[in-house]
């Protein structure tokens, strides 16, 4: 259904080239991210107040945007095989389903590749929950994921802003370790965001008749110039229109944890930020004005094709989120939502996080 190498292929081959850096300051780079990672461990404990227990079992990597395109890939396969499997049962007994099925792979390969080394050169850092463990990228046991910091995009966006190097280094780690955090100090975490996304992609239908006319009435959707409100379709991205209604409600739910892990780890960057990185505020201004109007036009209009702009709304409203409660209630009250999945905030209370108050803790104190 999809021809895995032929993906790692062309995001290979189509990735842009990293800033200019020699050999030594490549090297130097490397072994400054590996030591703040590590560095970050504590500051995100101490402020935090989550007690991680495999930390130890998530490895840190440092890699180019290549190795972020073959992790990515490694990923996608992992995640996606139910689905896949499910469409190949399926086409199994179509006539020329062999032929079909490997020129639908190979075309299949080549977007997802495309698609990747687009993606490769904005990313900055991830925590892959889903990582399959190879020899050249490894992961932790029994679902341990591993942490990827993408060195040349680092040197590229503090060179961009002209900020402080070795703060930019730092406060990017202290992002990335939060993720890290959450999921190592709350084991449920990673099972509960597979079953979502298991549930979601088991929504999806297979029939490729019934998916090319959702296509098409989301793409007259989109051409109709609707305004964009928070319950039309003009605000939805593409990939979001051509969902069906419980995959929608599936979304909703995802979106709501996605938006307290992003938003939490915001947070948490610029509460350590100020006792260890000096210039955290002018870091903070630049990156925000930098994400809030993209690179260009043509940036601008992928991002809404692939609903990040959501991406962006995520950071937004989840660290307000967080504020609120932590304001309200203190940081271990906030850390009640790491209780169970019943204690994760829906969508409608990342906007309203008093009524997550009210809930959570009016329940435990009765």
């Amino acid at each position: 259904m999809v021809d895995w190498n032929l993906a790692v292929a062309t995001a290979t081959r189509l990735v842009r080239p990293g800033p200019d850096v020699t050999r030594d300051e490549a090297r130097s780079v490397v072994a400054e991210l590996r030591r703040h990672a590590k560095a970050s461990e504590e500051h995100v404990r101490g402020f935090t107040r989550l007690e991680t227990e495999r930390s130890h079992d998530t490895p840190v990597l440092v890699v180019d945007r290549p190795g972020w395109a073959r992790a990515n890939v490694a990923g996608f396969r992992e995640i996606l095989k139910p689905l896949l499997d499910k469409m190949q049962e399926r086409r199994g007994a179509t006539p020329g389903s062999a032929v079909l099925g490997a020129v639908g792979g190979k075309v299949t390969g080549v977007e997802l590749g495309m698609l990747l080394s687009f993606l490769s050169s904005r990313v900055l850092g991830q925590y892959e929950t889903f990582a399959p463990s190879s020899r050249d990228l490894p992961a932790g046991a029994n679902g341990g994921g591993r942490l990827l910091l993408v060195a040349p995009n680092i040197v590229h966006v503090e060179r961009e802003l002209d900020v402080e190097p070795h703060d930019f280094r730092l406060w990017v780690c202290l992002h990335e370790e939060t993720h890290r955090t959450q999921f190592t100090a709350v084991p449920w975490l990673r099972d509960h965001l597979e079953g979502e996304i298991q549930s979601f992609l088991a929504e999806t239908d297979v029939d490729p008749m019934t998916f090319l006319e959702r296509v098409r009435e989301a793409a007259q959707s989109l051409a109709a110039g609707r305004p964009e409100t928070e319950e039309d379709d003009g605000g939805r991205s593409f990939v979001d229109l051509v969902q069906t209604p419980a995959q929608r409600e599936i979304l909703g739910r995802l979106t709501a944890v996605m938006s307290l892990l992003e938003g939490h780890a915001d947070y948490v960057m610029d509460g350590v930020g100020p006792s260890v990185v000096p210039s955290v505020a002018e870091i903070r201004e630049k990156f925000q004005q930098r994400r809030a109007k993209g690179a260009s036009r043509l940036d601008h209009a992928l991002r809404k094709l692939l609903g990040l702009d959501a991406k962006l709304r995520q950071y937004r409203d989840g660290e307000r989120f967080v504020r609120a409660v932590v304001d309200q209630v203190g940081v271990d009250g906030f850390n009640r939502v790491w209780t169970s999945p019943n204690t994760l905030p829906t969508k409608a209370e990342i906007s309203k996080p008093a009524d997550w108050v009210a809930r959570v803790h009016r329940k435990a104190e009765s």
